[in-house]
């Protein structure tokens, strides 16, 4: 017998299940418009449409999309540049990180200063007068995330300079060919007189094409260097048009206009994010500014949280929470164009 005003066990099981299987559908639903509308994908697909002058609409027929040649290639590229990458992927992922950055270094000399970062971190937490135990564990990132991140740094700081300076090489393209000029010239031509990165990057497609390799082929290994979705763009028109033929005057022009339009809007989305990227570093420095402050006016108030273990755990657990606010409020404002 079960008390009068309770609720039976089965009932709240049943409820308990009803609610997580909505819940879990619900997520589910979620996460597959998303994947349909706004991943990488879908994203490249729209993009590939507006320049091709073609919109690519999510849910068409299998049939409509076979019945055209063009966007059926287009499909067959996209997926041999998936599996080229997924191919790259596999290789070191140092040695890619070192392409990507653009830099003369070999594994030794990244091992090397791997090490260095190690020590360096190790030396600089006991210098601080921390506890001896917690310089392994400062240590360890230190050689093992520092110098990747370093890496990565500068890849995605050569990769902003190159989609800046790109839309001005594929004009120079499209004035080439519209001027008679073959695609090879043209593309000497930008690496002579293009600055970097755009020009060593198209240096070396034309230096691999005069060693044996097709354009294709050198296209793949430019995007292995530089995987940008503009210069994946770049790479489908090319080999589209050497299948089919066409006007590649018109789809580069098109492919220019776009590559200025999402300029555009990255900057506008820049300038609307200024203000909580303002907030954010007045955030993050306002710490450092009360200590030196109470460091001028007070300083054996102060003093106690650097000479005592406890200030010291202390120091390290807002040392954490402040790099997780910043990196929280940094993928907030980091918008992918």
């Amino acid at each position: 017998m079960q008390p009068s005003g309770t609720i039976p066990f089965n009932l709240l099981l049943f409820f308990g299940i009803a609610l997580f299987s909505l819940f879990t559908a619900l997520a589910v639903g979620g996460y597959l418009v998303y994947a349909a509308r706004f991943s990488p994908r879908a994203r490249l697909k729209r993009r590939i449409g507006a320049v091709i002058g073609e919109g690519v609409v999510a849910g068409q027929g299998h049939e409509k999309s076979a019945a055209n040649p063009r966007r059926r290639l287009i499909q067959a590229k996209l997926k041999e540049l998936e599996k080229s990458q997924k191919k790259s992927t596999r290789r070191s992922e140092i040695r890619h990180l070192i392409q990507q950055a653009g830099i003369r270094l070999t594994m030794g000399q990244f091992y090397t200063l791997s090490v260095i970062s190690a020590l360096v971190a190790a030396v600089g937490y006991l210098a601080a007068g921390f506890a001896p135990i917690g310089a392994v564990l400062v240590a360890i990132p230190a050689g093992l995330l520092l110098p990747k991140w370093f890496l990565k740094h500068l890849g995605k700081r050569r990769r902003k300079a190159f989609t800046k300076l790109f839309a001005d090489a594929v004009d120079v393209i499209v004035r080439g060919i519209q001027s008679g000029l073959p695609i090879g010239e043209c593309l000497a031509i930008i690496g002579r007189e293009s600055p970097e990165p755009v020009g060593t990057e198209f240096r070396l497609i034309v230096e691999g094409q005069r060693l044996g390799l097709t354009l294709d082929d050198a296209l793949m290994r430019a995007l292995d260097r530089m995987p940008t979705p503009e210069l994946k763009f770049f790479s489908i028109v090319l080999g589209i048009q050497q299948q089919t033929g066409g006007n590649l005057a018109e789809t580069l022009g098109n492919l220019s206009r776009v590559l200025r339009d999402r300029k555009k809007m990255a900057d506008k989305v820049r300038a609307m994010s200024s203000e909580a990227r303002s907030t954010a570093a007045i955030i993050g420095s306002l710490p450092f500014v009360m200590i030196g402050l109470l460091f001028l006016t007070s300083p054996e108030y102060i003093i106690w949280l650097f000479i005592d273990p406890m200030g010291h755990w202390m120091i390290g657990a807002g040392i954490t929470l402040m790099l997780i606010g910043i990196l929280i409020m940094k993928k907030m404002i980091d918008f992918q164009m």
